[in-house]
């Protein structure tokens, strides 16, 4: 298996492996963001003493590590390290090189690794990593797959991009031999401007697709490639690389770099593993599964929407087969799962109308998403609310991809994004362009700079039977809470 990459010669006391047993007490520099936040409370699971610190912790996060039981200091300061006397300290990816508690650390010549290096030494150690990677659908596809094994009584551990709601929690730590991680593409640390999933040591992995995203890090398609290309090439011989075939381009660079087995999966159309007789109701999604190799079928029913999910489902039956799970424990993992927060997550019905929260913000996902819920919830006239805030979302890049991917909701509203240092002021995404461009096609659309606003444009077109999804990949300054809370007013 090949080593994580090393970081640069001038980094000092940067480490990328250390033995779990030399190790007793840990603090996180960054632990109120949802990734860090999540790894302190595994690591306390874990048996380890933790410690976090950050500028400012919030609701819900700070609740969980009250929870999780990880004392939490802020603001950033050096003292901090005093408090924690920490064996080693783990730096987030947020974390800057002059944040006062980071320059410490390389004054005082700590310990320290990146988040994905110590995942990597500390959880995964020597047991079979199953990684999770790709553009789209890796939260899903992973928390899905956890949840299989946990079915199984594998007895996994797994960390996640969001909450799963069987779990109750994005992340689990098991005594069994199988540890599923959710594998992003973004950079490590400011010592490590790599890929997260080079540390993760991956012996099964499922690539689910390849379309450009996070255009603040890399420069263009074929740049975003070769992260990819330098993952697969991370597999070992004996190793299982899971992809899927609707993405020519994942199938090329999987053939090319892993030097183990490959496997292809896709929808509906011709892979080792495919979907067929697809059929969607309010139960979710049914649909059998065939094998290429013995031309056996499975029939599944798995409680979401869409094609795409459909797709990753399809992707996980495949490396459960690889693991030596049977299809019956598979199909009940399949009926049993409740799905993830913010991902097409039910919040609730205010006077016959339905909102449905999700985390969308690539325009593919966009309109999977949309036509996901249309197919699940037909009859239901579906308002679609975007706010594009990612770096990549901001940016004029999909500029038209938006348009055609929001067209097929009946009517659209759209937040304005804030301007951001990262992205260019002439490379704007254009809100207002995007909404002459839909109401050419027929779309009534709005946007808007103003949260509240827009609370209020929704509200007022609302109306029973509707359906209104909420896509946003952050906070949205309260939207759904502040849409149900009006459209209650509004029924009174």
């Amino acid at each position: 298996m090949n080593e994580p990459p090393t970081p640069p010669q001038n980094a000092g006391n940067v480490l990328t492996r250390v033995s779990p047993g030399s190790v007793r007490r840990i603090h996180l520099v960054g632990v109120g963001g949802t990734g860090m936040g999540s790894f302190a409370g595994l690591l306390g699971a874990a048996g380890y003493e933790v410690t976090g610190s950050d500028q400012n912790v919030y609701p819900p996060m700070s609740d969980m590590l009250v929870r999780w039981g990880v004392e939490t200091m802020t603001p950033y300061s050096a003292d901090n390290l005093d408090r924690a006397r920490p064996d080693l300290v783990v730096i987030g990816n947020v974390i800057r090189r002059d944040n006062p508690e980071a320059t410490a650390v390389r004054e005082r010549g700590m310990p320290q690794m990146s988040f994905p290096a110590a995942f990597g030494s500390l959880i995964l150690d020597d047991r079979h990593s199953i990684v999770v990677a790709g553009t789209h659908g890796k939260t899903t596809t992973s928390a899905l797959l956890s949840h299989v094994l946990v079915v199984a009584d594998a007895d996994p551990t797994f960390l996640v991009g969001g909450v799963t709601i069987n779990a109750e929690s994005n992340f689990r730590f098991g005594e069994g031999p199988y540890v599923v991680v959710e594998g992003d593409e973004y950079d490590t640390a400011y010592f490590d401007k790599g890929p997260k999933f080079l540390h993760y040591r991956a012996r099964t992995a499922i690539l689910t697709s390849i379309e450009f995203d996070h255009a603040d890090i890399y420069r263009d398609m074929e740049h975003y490639e070769s992260a990819y290309a330098r993952f697969a090439e991370t597999i070992p011989a004996d190793g299982t690389l899971v992809v899927c075939s609707t993405y020519p381009n994942a199938e090329r660079i999987a053939r090319a770099h892993c030097a183990g087995r490959v496997i292809t999966y896709a929808g509906e159309s011709d892979a080792d593993y495919r979907a067929r007789n697809v059929t969607f109701g309010a139960e979710g999604a049914s649909f059998d599964i065939v094998r290429r190799d013995d031309n056996s079928v499975t029939k599944l029913l798995l409680p979401m929407s869409g094609r795409h999910n459909v797709e990753n489902a399809v992707g996980v039956f495949a490396v459960a087969m690889t693991l030596g799970l049977s299809s019956e424990v598979v199909a009940r993992g399949f009926a049993s799962f409740k799905g993830v927060k913010r991902r097409q997550e039910v919040k609730g019905e205010v006077g016959g109308v339905l909102v449905i929260d999700d985390f969308a913000h690539h325009p593919t996902a966009v309109q999977e998403t949309i036509e996901g819920i249309r197919e699940r919830y037909a009859g239901r006239r579906v308002i679609a609310v975007f706010e594009p805030r990612s770096n990549t979302s901001r940016r004029d890049i999909h500029q038209y991809a938006y348009v055609n991917a929001l067209r097929d909701a009946a009517q659209v509203f759209l937040k304005v994004p804030e301007p951001h240092d990262k992205v260019p002021i002439d490379h704007q995404l254009d809100v207002s362009e995007i909404v002459a461009d839909l109401e050419t096609t027929g779309v009534t659309a709005h946007g808007s700079r103003d949260v509240g606003e827009l609370v209020g444009l929704v509200a007022a077109e609302a109306r029973p039977g509707d359906l209104v999804l909420v896509m946003s990949n952050g906070a949205f300054g309260g939207f759904v809470s502040s849409l149900m809370e009006r459209l209650g007013r509004n029924r009174a």
